[in-house]
C-alpha cells in the first residue's frame, strides 16, 4: 500500500463519518475499487466498503472506476470548480463516476467546526477567517503574476500577439484572399 493511501483514505473517511447522507450514496457500490491517479503521485486504490466508507484495496484487483488528475488539474483547481471539473478524466462504471463527481463537487470539509473543538469557537472562526484571508492573498498574487507576465511576453517581448491583432492579421488575411480572387477573376476574363 503506498504510503499516501492510508492518511488520504483516513482524511475521506472522516469526510464520509461526518455526512451520513454521502456513505448512503456510496453504500449501493459496496466491494467496487476505486483508482485515483495524480501524476507523478503513486496511484491509490481504494474499495467501497458496505457502510458506505473507504478501505484498503487489494492491488491485484482491477479498479471499477479510475479518476486521473492530469498535470493541468492544480492550474485548474485555482480558476474555479468548473475548469478543475473539467481537467479530471473519468474511465469506467458510469453510475460510480457520477457519485464520485457529485461527492467531489458537494462534500466539503468544514476545517472551522474541526479546529473549534480544540480551540473553541471564536479563536477557530478567527484562525479560520485568517487562514482564508492568506490563501485569498497567494490567489490574487499568482494572479497578479500571471497577469503580469502575460503583459511582458505580449507587450515587451512581443512574442505572443493579442486578440485584437490577431483579430486585425485575420480580417487583412481575408481581405487580400478577397483582392486576390477578384484579380484572378479579372484576368481570367481578359485572356
Amino acid at each position: 500500500m503506498p504510503a499516501l493511501e492510508t492518511p488520504f483514505a483516513a482524511a475521506l473517511n472522516r469526510l464520509l463519518g461526518a455526512e451520513q447522507w454521502a456513505r448512503e450514496r456510496l453504500a449501493p457500490f459496496a466491494g467496487e475499487i476505486v483508482e485515483l491517479r495524480a501524476m507523478p503521485l503513486p496511484a491509490l486504490r481504494f474499495a467501497i466498503a458496505p457502510d458506505g466508507r473507504l478501505a484498503s484495496a487489494d492491488a491485484s484487483a482491477s479498479p471499477s472506476l479510475t479518476v486521473a488528475l492530469g498535470p493541468e488539474s492544480l492550474a485548474a483547481l485555482a480558476r474555479g470548480e468548473e475548469h478543475f471539473m473539467r481537467s479530471v478524466e473519468v474511465s469506467g462504471n458510469a453510475k460510480l463516476a457520477s457519485e464520485v463527481l457529485f461527492l467531489v463537487r458537494h462534500l466539503r470539509w468544514d476545517a472551522e467546526e474541526d479546529l473549534s473543538r480544540l480551540v473553541g469557537d471564536v479563536a477557530a472562526h478567527r484562525i479560520a477567517g485568517a487562514a482564508k484571508d492568506f490563501l485569498d492573498w497567494q490567489v490574487d498574487a499568482v494572479r497578479r503574476l500571471a497577469a503580469s507576465a502575460v503583459e511582458y511576453v505580449v507587450e515587451e517581448k512581443r512574442w505572443l500577439v493579442t486578440s485584437a491583432e490577431f483579430e486585425r492579421f485575420g480580417a487583412q488575411v481575408a481581405a487580400m484572399r478577397d483582392d486576390l480572387e477578384r484579380l484572378e477573376a479579372r484576368l481570367r476574363r481578359l485572356s
